[in-house]
């Protein structure tokens, strides 16, 4: 039991920004090892904490986005989301941002998870929501650089896409599966 109450928590001596613009900022640190060992330097990237909504509708099914990824250069399907703004709460962000993106909202939300996207490099954290019941009841409105598409699967499509590997965002793929667990939709298969 001590090894598993054994303290792992790195010191920070000191730490630097070595790049900062709106969307991200560098970090060099300098850390020490409870056993004393020094790494420097360590790099932080710190980016906004974003959230994701599962969105599926009275006909059961989900709506999903496709938009180019230049980073990856390749055209993916996603669930709706973004950055979540300052001084807005997670909740809020997924509602806007679903709208935003899709056209659909849902007064019937709840949050699925929380999860650390990459916590050896990143400090951001990503929410995840599931939207039940939701209509195509809004306008969408993109953000001046966002080109996206709208589709709807249902359970089976969902599948078919998990399946042939055509979902790429890999944050995204757990909170999915956590989603059709909660929605009861694995006993499908």
């Amino acid at each position: 039991m001590d090894e598993i109450n054994r303290n792992l928590r790195w010191k920070t001596l000191s730490s630097k920004y070595v790049f900062e613009d709106r969307w991200f900022k560098a970090r060099a640190d300098s850390c020490e090892f409870p056993d004393g060992r020094i790494i420097d330097p360590y790099y932080v990237i710190e980016l906004p904490d974003w959230c994701n909504t599962i969105v599926v509708t009275k006909e059961e099914k989900i709506i999903l986005v496709r938009q180019y990824r230049y980073a990856a250069d390749q055209t993916t399907f996603e669930l709706p989301g973004g950055v979540i703004e300052k001084g807005e709460t997670p909740i809020d962000a997924a509602k806007r941002e679903m709208e935003e993106e899709t056209g659909y909202t849902s007064t019937d939300i709840e949050l699925l998870l929380q999860v650390s996207p990459n916590p050896a490099i990143n400090n951001n954290t990503a929410y995840f929501f599931l939207a039940r019941n939701a209509l195509p009841t809004a306008t969408k409105s993109f953000d001046p650089f966002e080109d996206l598409d709208t589709f709807s699967f249902s359970k089976e499509e969902i599948w078919q896409l998990l399946r042939d590997n055509k979902i790429q965002h890999g944050v995204q793929v757990g909170p999915l599966y956590a989603a059709l667990v909660k929605l009861g939709w694995l006993q499908f298969i």
